[in-house]
């Protein structure tokens, strides 16, 4: 009776076309911070460097007063599976935020603030779009103190210019 070997492990670990995770967050709602939170804690557990750059109403992701404040969007949201004139009564978005949340809580994801602080310990940068900021007229003393800068788009760019960096837009 012949013996078959199994082939012998790949020794060395190949070499990833992916380094860096850019995310460019510009919605306040709770499935599109939580989408940039996740994707780009995910990116740093794997090894990945990542960088969150909030934009426009991202930015409320950003702001101590709201971080944990968020709603999901019941009008115009096909993902609610609900007709917009039901979304759009008095206290469905609030609804529907706090049976989110509640799920959410069952699965141990945390608050945005706390998040973005497990997200800042894994080495992970959160920058701000100067124009939005400009636009809203906020100041950086607005938001999260762990802010690591304000950038124009341009400075953001710049910074996804090394080879295997990929930006994602959510």
């Amino acid at each position: 009776m012949e013996t078959i070997e199994a082939p012998a492990k790949e020794t060395t670990k190949k070499k990833r076309a992916l380094k860096k995770l850019m995310i460019i967050n510009s919605k306040a709602t709770v499935d599109s911070v939580y989408a940039a939170l996740i994707l780009a804690n995910g990116a740093r557990m794997e090894g990945l460097e990542s960088e969150i750059f909030c934009t426009f109403f991202g930015l409320e992701m950003l702001q101590p007063k709201k971080m944990d404040n968020l709603h999901v969007a019941t009008v115009g949201n096909p993902g609610m599976h609900i007709p917009t004139m039901i979304g759009g009564l008095p206290g469905m978005e609030t609804l529907a935020s706090a049976m989110m949340k509640r799920e959410m809580d069952k699965l141990d994801i945390p608050p945005v603030s706390e998040f973005l602080e497990i997200y800042k310990a894994s080495g992970g940068k959160v920058f701000a779009c100067k124009l939005a900021m400009d636009m809203f007229h906020l100041k950086k003393e607005d938001l999260w103190d762990e802010l690591d800068d304000v950038l124009t788009v341009g400075d953001f760019y710049e910074r996804g210019q090394e080879e295997g960096s990929q930006i994602i837009f959510i």
